[in-house]
């Protein structure tokens, strides 16, 4: 059998739980509980990984009951100091709600500086129609017999110091490195479907393979059937969140592929005339997002990959939306099916429609997906022009300035807005899965990293945020004209005079700029 070696404050916290259960048995109609750690920190305990988050299962009493006593229990000063300052934070409530078949109240605290969450071991009971089991109180072999897989179902008994394999499969694949059901896989993803995007989330989080009968019954019909119906779309969201921050988003986006569970996982529930979209070349997208954001491994091939990802990638969040991204190109290119109306504000495009609907994702990253949509053909035409290749008829023109000049491409990233590079890798890996061979993907990778050195060459990779050396009030002064339409074009000739001439900040140049365009803004 494993063991498991618990860190100072991890024994401290043990101690406390069996003082806790002992004095709980001292009272009217109590039993002392039985204790153990569950589920993820066993797991990550033994793969070495430090966890700061332990659900504790209690085997006869609530998580709120248990967590009421043993604040009744630290009330007494004395035996507060036993265990360190600030033993125990508050207490926060978990109530039942019948309605979601959540019948028994849990608690979340902080216990010596780690997350804790207080559950009664519990089996679990489900209706045809609803991923909300009805919840009693189990046995510690129910209890893991309910969960998503072996190696999330081994306990850590604080009694015994040991670690107790009750599906008598966890140990046995956490060696094998193998996401397994502890029961019968179909039917554990028909009680809940949510189990199949969890399934693939631990098995990108620790580099594991998932059984075939569980891949199998992943993919079947009646399974992407329960969890287009039973899962609340918030709850897929959240799912998909965790995956693209994960260590391997590529590895999960391959399972979806792969199983055929894109138009269930990314799709708009709210309008059931959407037909399935094509993903025969998405692979293309995810394969290159992969080749880039490893391309820090010193290979000589990898880089025009490693300059695209220090211009496009700064962060760990640029590099979540990048994933997210990539997880809707093949929606880049399709129509909004819903009529638009008069008047109203333009229909968002599907990507966002899919992203806003189908994942919940928030309004601030919504924009993000619109503007990368909104913003792809004149990226791509930009980059076509450095080359010659193709038109650039779709950049919006002034003054027949050349479309690479530093006032048109200063321009054309203000209009792309601050995250302007996450529409360019957008824009990369749509391109990338359009490509018709290997050959013209790497031609195509070759023309953006040069399009984008060009960029930074020009120093305009913040060209977004310049602001007008002049403001409003002074241009109002020199034109002599009441405020109007016109003071928003003025500012823009303002723009354009800075990125012509980036080394000179007179305002009073810039203001003669705008009075030798008097006629270009409706005025003699």
């Amino acid at each position: 059998m494993r063991q498991i070696q618990l860190t100072e404050h991890e024994e401290t916290l043990r101690q406390l739980l069996l003082d806790v259960s002992k004095y709980i048995g001292t009272q009217d109609g109590c039993v002392a509980p039985q204790l153990r750690f569950t589920g993820g920190w066993v797991r990550d305990k033994l793969l070495g990984i430090t966890s700061k988050d332990i659900d504790i299962g209690i085997d006869s009493m609530t998580g709120f009951k248990f967590g009421t006593l043993m604040k009744q229990y630290l009330d007494d000063p004395a035996r507060r100091t036993q265990y360190g300052e600030d033993v125990l934070g508050g207490l926060a409530k978990i109530e039942a709600n019948p309605e979601k078949s959540k019948h028994l109240e849990t608690v979340t605290t902080k216990i010596l500086g780690l997350e804790i969450d207080l559950v009664n071991l519990r089996k679990e009971t489900y209706v045809e129609n609803s991923r909300n089991p009805t919840m009693e109180f189990g046995t510690p072999v129910e209890d893991a017999l309910r969960r998503d897989s072996t190696v999330n179902a081994l306990f850590y008994n604080l009694s015994t110091s040991k670690v107790e394999d009750l599906t008598e499969k966890g140990l046995r694949d956490m060696e094998l490195k193998v996401i397994r059901t502890p029961l019968e896989p179909h039917q554990t993803f028909k009680d809940d479907p949510l189990r199949v995007l969890r399934c693939i989330r631990f098995a990108c989080k620790l580099d594991y393979e998932i059984d075939p009968d569980a891949e199998l019954s992943m993919g079947d019909e009646s399974i992407k059937e329960a969890l287009r119906a039973k899962i609340s779309r918030e709850r897929v969201g959240i799912e998909i969140d965790k995956i693209l921050r994960g260590p391997c988003p590529q590895y999960a986006l391959s399972l979806i592929d792969r199983l055929g569970l894109y138009n269930t996982v990314f799709t708009n529930p709210s309008y059931d005339e959407i037909k399935n979209i094509a993903t025969n070349d998405w692979s293309k997208a995810y394969y290159m997002l992969t080749q880039i954001t490893n391309s820090d491994n010193g290979s000589p091939t990898s880089v025009t990959l490693r300059k695209l990802k220090q211009l496009l990638i700064k962060d760990a969040h640029e590099c979540y939306v990048a994933w997210l991204l990539c997880s809707l190109t093949p929606w880049a290119r399709t129509e909004n099916p819903m009529k638009q109306k008069p008047d109203a504000k333009k229909n968002p495009p599907m990507a966002a429609v899919v992203a806003r609907e189908g994942l919940k994702t928030e309004n601030k990253t919504l924009k993000v997906i619109s503007d990368a949509v909104l913003h792809l053909d004149e990226i791509t035409a930009s980059k076509n022009a450095m080359s010659n290749e193709g038109q650039s008829v779709t950049l919006p023109m002034k003054r027949k300035q050349a479309p690479l000049d530093r006032q048109n491409l200063g321009m054309a990233i203000r209009r792309w807005g601050s995250n302007w590079r996450s529409s360019v890798m957008f824009a990369i890996l749509v391109e990338t899965m359009g490509a018709g061979t290997q050959t013209e993907e790497e031609q195509n990778i070759d023309r953006y990293a040069a399009w984008l050195s060009y960029i930074a060459e020009l120093d305009l990779l913040e060209a977004y945020s310049l602001k007008p050396v002049v403001d409003g009030r002074r241009l109002l002064k020199a034109i002599d004209k009441p405020a109007g339409p016109w003071m928003f074009a003025a500012l823009n000739m303002v723009l354009e005079w800075q990125f012509r001439n980036p080394e000179n900040h007179s305002p009073e140049d810039a203001t003669a700029e705008v009075q030798s365009r008097r006629q270009e803004l409706g005025f003699d």
